[in-house]
């Protein structure tokens, strides 16, 4: 059996991991777009997508996968949408696993938007703004007002040169609380502009941010289709039972033989 994991998450790392320990029979293959850094899994790692392949659906099926489970950051929608495609027009199985949203807790001020354009215009009332939304693109800088001072903290370089107001933080997660409070001090911080991520790499900023009553402007996740998983060992135990299917009833689902 093969399964292919769409990663670039810590979460994906745990689940190759996870995976090859519990089910050493099973074939993991792994992808990442492989900008920031390659993987430690032990999987077959495929780097920069798949449109290399002539695209998803064209690769799983040279490759036999039998499964597709999308384990990418909750904001990246694409690949889920080609990902769920695939699965369908090749009848094999998908799992969309999404780690907990962050909730508010007693003490922070957060102001939750819908879309970055929002959440960027409504910046202007700050003069020192950090912004940990990823990559930023030149039309979204542009609502900024020039007069802002702004941190952009992302682990890749920009795509483009910034406006002069905008400075460049290069940092790869995991952050922790000290470093955080530490950041938002030394420039002086007045809010921070962040995407609910979930999970325990960012957080950091969160707790620095109540500690100095510092609002968070939160963008709000893309809706996703189809089911999702939000509990690690639940999609654990599902992939397990998946895995320990015997193949004549994975072939009948599959309506087609695999020649392993």
């Amino acid at each position: 059996m093969k399964l292919l994991i769409l990663g670039g998450t810590a979460d994906a790392r745990h689940l190759a991991t996870h995976m090859h320990q519990a089910q050493p029979e099973l074939e993991l293959v792994y992808s990442v777009a492989g900008l920031v850094r390659q993987p430690q899994v032990p999987a077959k790692v495929v780097s920069g997508g798949f449109t290399q392949f002539g695209g998803l659906a064209t690769y799983c099926k040279a490759q036999n996968i039998d499964a597709i489970v999308n384990a990418t950051h909750p904001f990246s929608t694409t690949m889920g949408q080609h990902a769920q495609q695939a699965c369908n027009e090749l009848s094999i199985h998908y799992w969309r696993f999404l780690r907990p949203t962050w909730q508010q807790k007693a003490g922070d001020d957060w102001r939750l938007f819908n879309t970055r354009a929002q959440l960027l215009s409504a910046l202007s009332g700050y003069q020192r703004t950090l912004l940990t939304l990823g990559q930023v693109s030149a039309k979204e800088l542009a609502l900024l007002d020039a007069d802002q001072q702004v941190w952009l903290r992302t682990a890749v370089a920009p795509a483009h040169s910034l406006p002069c107001q905008v400075s460049w933080i290069k940092a790869i997660g995991p952050f922790d609380e000290a470093c955080e409070l530490a950041l938002l001090k030394q420039h002086q911080i007045q809010v921070i502009a962040s995407k609910n991520s979930g999970g325990s790499a960012t957080e950091a900023k969160l707790c620095a941010a109540r500690t100095l009553k510092v609002p968070v402007f939160m963008l709000q996740r893309p809706e996703v289709t189809g089911p999702v998983v939000e509990d690690f060992d639940a999609l654990i135990h599902q992939l397990q039972a998946w895995a320990n299917t015997p193949v004549a009833l994975k072939e009948t689902h599959h309506g087609h033989s695999h020649n392993h």
